[in-house]
């Protein structure tokens, strides 16, 4: 992926910041997902170990209860996840995840996941990812969860394995 080597301009040799890998790293990734693009993600903020995403819901991410449907909801946690494990210059890739869904999400609601690195172990990490629901009021727009396993979020517990695939 990017090493700290290439975080200059023309690969100039010498140690770029932690904070230079994560941006650069996040670019190359983030500039090669279609799928975050076509579900029209945008990354918001990224920083070692970190990232946040949004997603506005559309109607055609509406299941047959008028919801978001679950799994678009998890490709937003699942995306975040995917940009903060990977800022440190090392491709990753994700071993499982577990999602409790506490609200649902609407129609025209805008959603953020932040993804945040809690463990790293060798190749293993663990990663907590919080989806939010920002809904409008009429005065102006206020903060609910979607989900999560304490709170009033959606709350993802993410493993990932360190090093190059095996692909």
């Amino acid at each position: 992926m990017v090493k700290e080597n290439d975080a200059k301009p023309g690969g100039v040799s010498g140690s770029a910041s932690a904070d230079k890998v994560a941006h650069l790293s996040a670019e190359q990734m983030w500039a090669a997902d279609a799928a975050s693009r076509m579900l029209g993600m945008q990354l918001l903020s990224v920083a070692p170990g970190a990232s946040t995403l949004s997603m506005r819901v559309r109607a055609d991410m509406i299941n047959g209860w008028g919801l978001c449907h679950g799994g678009l909801i998890s490709a937003l946690a699942d995306s975040a996840f995917a940009v903060a494990c990977n800022t440190h210059g090392t491709i990753t890739v994700g071993a499982g995840f577990d999602v409790t869904f506490l609200e649902s999400a609407r129609l025209d609601d805008q959603l953020v996941a932040t993804a945040r690195e809690t463990a790293v172990r060798g190749r293993s990490g663990l990663y907590d990812v919080t989806v939010t629901r920002l809904v409008t009021t009429r005065r102006s727009w206020s903060s609910a969860g979607v989900a999560a396993a304490s709170g009033a979020q959606i709350r993802l517990s993410v493993r990932h394995a360190r090093g190059t695939p095996a692909i």
